[in-house]
């Protein structure tokens, strides 16, 4: 469920902002994203991704929208696994989909995506689906009591080879 994937912390390590703490707070987040769907100025898009044999859940991903331009939105990027399933494909295949339904029905013109270089697993789903890196953060960001360094990524519609990663 949701609550079980955004309340783990090993699933959240990475984004402590992001977790939630109670069912109230995770029913909460839940009901944020379920309430854009089908407005006009939507802001987020966040889909399940499951197995497709078992329908089990296997996380979340989607896009913020934090911008809007006359050539399309600028959006963020974000994704959270199962750690039973770290490691699998599962992230790499749905951020590719994500790309692809954000480039061709999204009107998105601008994706950014980035981790701490820490966590590699992350930075080579992007890596893989095919995100550029354009900045690179020395001691950027706080995580664990200590500034990290961090990583971003970018890929415009322009970009986009169309899917295959």
């Amino acid at each position: 469920t949701h609550h079980q994937l955004f309340s783990d912390p090993n699933v959240m390590r990475y984004l402590p902002d992001l977790m939630t703490r109670s069912l109230s707070e995770s029913r909460e987040n839940l009901r944020l994203t379920i309430d854009q769907i089908g407005l006009p100025e939507r802001k987020y898009y966040f889909l399940r991704i499951e197995e497709r044999e078992t329908h089990a859940h296997v996380g979340e991903i989607g896009y913020t929208v934090n911008q809007t331009t006359p050539l399309g939105a600028l959006v963020g990027v974000g994704y959270f696994i199962r750690d039973a399933y770290w490691g699998r494909g599962y992230t790499a295949e749905a951020l590719a989909e994500l790309i692809r339904f954000a480039f061709e029905e999204g009107n998105v013109y601008r994706i950014s995506c980035g981790c701490l270089k820490e966590n590699a697993a992350s930075e080579r789903v992007m890596q893989k689906c095919g995100l550029i890196k354009e900045a690179d953060f020395k001691e950027y960001q706080l995580h664990d009591g200590r500034l990290k360094d961090r990583v971003e990524y970018r890929l415009l519609r322009a970009e986009w080879r169309g899917g295959a990663f």
